[in-house]
């Protein structure tokens, strides 16, 4: 079966940190550019960073800039999302999702308009004292 599986999320202190995996069984992630999305109670979902398998070029959004760090395991076939100084508005849902790029670089936020091949089903991270 194909999927993208998220897990790490959880219940942090402002300033706090925690580390994302997506990790996907089934297909192997060679030639795709795997984004990361949240989506705040009452929000629509937004791209949070991106990477790409073949080059490892990585695109994030201003949010979240200097303070996540997006990465990849090629062996494990896992991406990693490192979030540090968390803050409460980082509050959501982490989706990971691939799409099929080609290998090319990334160089742009990803964005819902983007048609992606595989979602995987989310993970809560909530910034609370």
């Amino acid at each position: 079966q194909e999927q993208l599986v998220e897990s790490g999320g959880g219940l942090v202190q402002p300033g706090g940190s925690l580390r994302l995996s997506c990790a996907a069984s089934g297909f192997t992630l060679d030639y795709y550019a795997i984004s990361w999305f949240r989506q705040a109670p009452g929000k629509e979902r937004e791209g949070v960073s991106c990477i790409s398998s073949n080059d490892g070029s990585t695109v994030y959004a201003d949010s979240v800039k200097g303070r996540f760090t997006i990465s990849m395991d090629n062996a494990k076939n896992t991406v990693y999302l490192e979030m540090n100084s968390l803050k409460p508005e980082d509050t959501a849902v982490y989706y990971c999702a691939a799409l099929w790029n080609k290998g090319y670089p990334v160089v742009s936020v990803p964005t819902l308009d983007d048609e992606y091949d595989y979602w995987g089903q989310g993970t809560q991270v909530t910034v609370s004292s």
